[in-house]
């Protein structure tokens, strides 16, 4: 799936400063709120408020989300690290979709959520388990290599999880419920698209030049320490909610 990464006692101890600025900015530079997978507050007195059919604004709420989605932009980016073809990405991502628009249709359509800090402190997790699969640690540590295109699609469905469990507290009006998830789904793919295409370019930038296989590995890790900020930051705030 990936290539063979230089030793990891001969890599650097500190990435370049793209990957340094990441971790940072999860840290530090976002709101409460940016680490769980949420509506922001506007948007959610919005969706409190109206009923009735409004396909244009939940189109723009979906994309919205998706693009300020920073647990989605994580595991997008960890997902296609290490993808050079078009097909292959389009696999991947279609899967990741697949995932997440079943789960977010079914759970708020059932009313069916899961604690929004259990489900978000998994989403970290998804972040923290694709770092380690891009860094080869399976293989190593196990002798065998999970199949990522499953675990792709299982965490897609944890991902969809954690925004109908914040659409179900926001007591969505069951008028034109159907209609207002398919456009916020719609807007969901479009700002996955977005999102995927920003990736795809400054990644395709960086592998051109020496540093993409000198700080792939330290990338790596860099990914992995956000995933674990953003999984304690819930699982603290689970026990102290």
């Amino acid at each position: 799936m990936h290539p063979e990464l230089p030793n990891p006692a001969a890599r650097p101890a500190i990435t370049g400063p793209i990957f340094a600025a990441l971790l940072a900015a999860v840290a530090f530079a976002f709101p409460g709120e940016a680490f769980a997978h949420a509506v922001a507050e506007g948007d959610k007195g919005y969706i409190q408020e109206i009923s009735g059919v409004h396909l244009m604004s939940f189109l723009y709420l979906g994309a919205k989300h998706m693009v300020t989605g920073y647990d989605h932009i994580l595991f997008l980016l960890g997902v296609i690290f290490f993808l050079y073809r078009m097909k292959d990405i389009g696999i991947y991502v279609s899967l990741f979709a697949i995932g997440h628009s079943t789960t977010m249709l079914a759970g708020v359509y059932f009313n069916f959520g899961i604690n929004s800090y259990i489900i978000d402190a998994i989403i970290g997790l998804s972040i923290v388990y694709k770092a380690l699969d891009n860094m080869g640690a399976y293989q190593r540590w196990f002798g065998f290599q999970p199949d990522t295109k499953a675990a792709t699609l299982i965490f897609g469905f944890c991902h969809g999880f954690g925004l109908s469990s914040k659409i179900l507290d926001y007591e969505i009006s069951p008028d034109g419920l159907l209609p207002n998830l398919l456009a916020f789904n719609v807007g969901v793919e479009i700002g996955q698209l977005l999102a995927l295409g920003a990736i795809l370019i400054a990644m395709g930038f960086w592998r051109r030049t020496p540093s993409f296989l000198k700080y792939a590995y330290t990338a790596n890790v860099v990914m992995m320490a956000a995933g674990f900020l953003l999984a304690g930051y819930q699982i603290t705030g689970y026990f102290l909610a």
